[in-house]
């Protein structure tokens, strides 16, 4: 069956970083596109970032410039790279197809909590 085991939160001040990582099975990994989701407390889940299966990327608009989403097909694990990050970006962040439709099961997603 599919499993997503998301790693990598933790807690930062406002303007650092941290680099999210995604570690699928139960899928072909390479030929799906894959997304960043995150999920504030009292709010729906957002998508973040996406990456197709050749490696297009894009972004939603309040992480442009400041989110980085990278894949190694080899080690089918989709990355997030946070830098400059905000109190805003404090959510729990899970990975699961890049599409708006026929998600896999969520994994338990990672927490990050920026501090101002």
């Amino acid at each position: 069956q599919v499993q997503l085991v998301e790693s990598g939160g933790g807690l930062v001040q406002a303007g650092g970083s941290l680099r999210l990582s995604c570690a699928a099975s139960g899928i072909i990994f390479s030929i799906n596109a894959m997304g960043w989701y995150r999920q504030a407390l009292g709010k729906q889940r957002e998508l973040v970032a996406t990456i197709t299966r050749y490696g297009s990327t894009s972004y939603t608009d309040s992480v442009k410039g400041r989110f980085a989403i990278s894949r190694d097909n080899a080690k089918n694990t989709v990355y997030l790279q946070l830098n400059s990050l905000k109190p805003e970006d404090t959510a729990v962040y899970y990975c699961n197809a890049g599409r708006p439709y026929d998600y896999w099961p969520w994994g338990q997603g990672t927490q990050v909590t920026v501090s101002s």
